[in-house]
């Protein structure tokens, strides 16, 4: 049987644009994966891994212009947005270089021996290693900062893991072009191409985690794509980590005060947020508990006539539409469930925003509207309005881990008088990230930052944004009672390598 091909479709119209490939088989999976195990030693000097990734944001740089034209071709997401994001890809592979110069994720520990000690201490030593092969699955939303070049590959290449990108259907000529540019920086230090490998289809994917010399995997996408692969890498006979981000409802709670204070502001607010990117943002704020009454009809007036400004846009492929009208459509017709503004089809290819309002009494408990606490891809959201403080928190005790949560407070409530604390650490155990008096659309490549939370958002407590993305592909190893003679530089008395570490239990730098 002929091996399927692959198309660079055109979301702006449906049609096909180009054959850009055809789908990998199991043997040529197998050898992407072999190519990649292959060159993982010329992974292992720090300093050839930093002036990769440096290189490799300046060889993307460099083809910009080639690059976001293909980027907008398959995805409709524009030229400015996909400027600014190609930036950002670039920005967060040099920070990557920064952390592998400074060396801090080894977590380098020295104990020397102490026979004082209950039990008696022996010499032990410790630092992390690279797992070794990463599968990493790309992202439809963002064709740099989620897909080839982006978070997952750059911390796995940071840690000293060669990857295979199993590349997205909706911007495979993009993939390849990437793939491309990112080979070529590698050769420039003399890293073998194959360190970054790259596979089309579904069957791969499914083949990729199965592979037995893939040592981990990092997966962006959709609840159930994600959980299959998850639970087939839990599956083989010897299960990997599998870092997914799965779905995300990114609950946002509206205070009576904050709604009286500033309804208009926060109405607006919202609008931009879950219109953002035509709403096909990971952290669209997809659930808002708005007071009922006359600061929280203020709220939706104001959200009514910001949406209603916004045109009809493009989805990253007709499927997410078709989705996304049958999403909304089903969501509208369940009992008291009302549409200010009718989200659905804007045109042949295109979506119209928009958002729905109901009692926050109906999701309170189990029932058919649970599937308004389900993730809607698309520029849409859910206004629960509540009657008091315990309706909205009933709503949110019923609420699964998501990626975000946001509490919209007064300037007083801000600053320390009435709930607003205690709001804060209520939200806590639902995300990883807690926003106060923001909006979540927009992640941060900085080292604090955090993008997972608790199940389905993320299938392990780690982030794929910001500096300890890293620590997803690598494991700790002690030596004990090791001849210095045999030990890994990192590890050594005298720190030829100036990293910093804990010694003989102080705090070195």
């Amino acid at each position: 049987m002929a091996a399927a091909p692959v198309w660079s479709v055109d979301p702006r119209t449906g049609k096909q644009r180009e054959q850009v490939a055809v789908e990998a088989t199991a043997q040529e999976v197998d050898a992407a994966v072999r190519a990649a195990h292959d060159a993982r030693d010329a992974l292992a000097d720090r300093t050839v891994r930093a002036a990769f990734l440096r290189t490799a944001a300046d060889e993307l740089e460099a083809a910009r212009d080639r690059l976001v034209e293909a980027a907008d071709a398959e995805t409709a997401l524009g030229p400015v947005r996909l400027t600014g994001e190609l930036a950002r890809t670039c920005y967060q592979l040099r920070a990557f270089a920064g952390i592998v110069d400074e060396g801090a994720f080894l977590d380098v520990v020295i104990d020397h021996p102490d026979d004082t000690a209950t039990p008696p201490v022996p010499d032990l030593r410790r630092h992390k290693v690279p797992l070794g092969v990463v599968a990493v699955y790309s992202a439809s939303n963002f064709p740099f900062a989620f897909s080839v070049p982006g978070g997952d590959t750059a911390s796995a290449l940071a840690a000293g893991c060669p990857v295979v990108v199993k590349a997205h259907p909706d911007h495979p000529a993009l993939s390849e072009l990437v793939a491309r540019v990112l080979r070529r920086a590698a050769a420039r230090h003399g890293v073998p191409e194959g360190v970054l490998g790259l596979v089309h289809g579904f069957e791969a994917g499914v083949e990729l985690v199965k592979h037995p010399l893939v040592s981990a995997a990092g997966f962006t996408g959709s609840v159930r794509g994600g959980r299959a692969l998850f639970d087939a890498a839990a599956a083989r006979p010897v299960p990997i980590p599998f870092h997914g981000e799965l779905g995300s409802l990114n609950p946002v709670l509206v205070t009576e005060a904050a709604a009286a204070e500033r309804a208009e502001e926060i109405g607006a607010g919202l609008a931009g947020s879950m219109t953002l990117g035509v709403g096909q943002f990971c952290v669209k704020p997809g659930l808002v508990l708005v007071p009922a009454g006359a600061a929280g009809d203020r709220l939706v007036k104001s959200l009514t006539d910001a949406v209603s400004d916004t045109e009809a846009g493009v989805l990253l492929d007709h499927r997410m539409r078709d989705n996304f009208v049958a999403g909304v459509a089903e969501r509208t017709r369940l009992p008291e469930v009302e549409s200010p503004v009718t989200p659905g089809a804007g045109g042949e290819h295109t979506v119209s925003a928009g958002f729905l309002t109901v009692p926050a009494s109906r999701l309170a408990q189990e029932g058919e509207h649970d599937l308004l606490l389900e993730e809607c891809f698309g520029p849409v959201t859910v206004v629960a309005r509540y009657e008091d403080e315990a309706e909205a928190r009933a709503v949110l005790s019923r609420l699964p881990g998501n990626l975000t949560a946001t509490v919209q407070l007064s300037t007083r409530e801000a600053e320390g008088e009435g709930r607003g604390a205690e709001l804060v650490r209520e939200l806590t155990p639902l995300a990883g990230r807690v926003l106060v008096n923001g909006w979540p659309t927009g992640v941060a490549v900085a080292p604090a930052q955090h993008h997972g939370g608790p199940y389905p958002a993320t299938t392990s407590t780690s982030t794929s944004v910001g500096g300890t993305a890293i620590e997803r592909w690598l494991r700790p190893v002690v030596y004990q009672n090791t001849p210095p003679a045999l030990l890994p530089a990192e590890l050594r008395d005298d720190n030829p390598l100036g990293l910093p570490r804990r010694f003989n239990g102080r705090l070195e730098r």
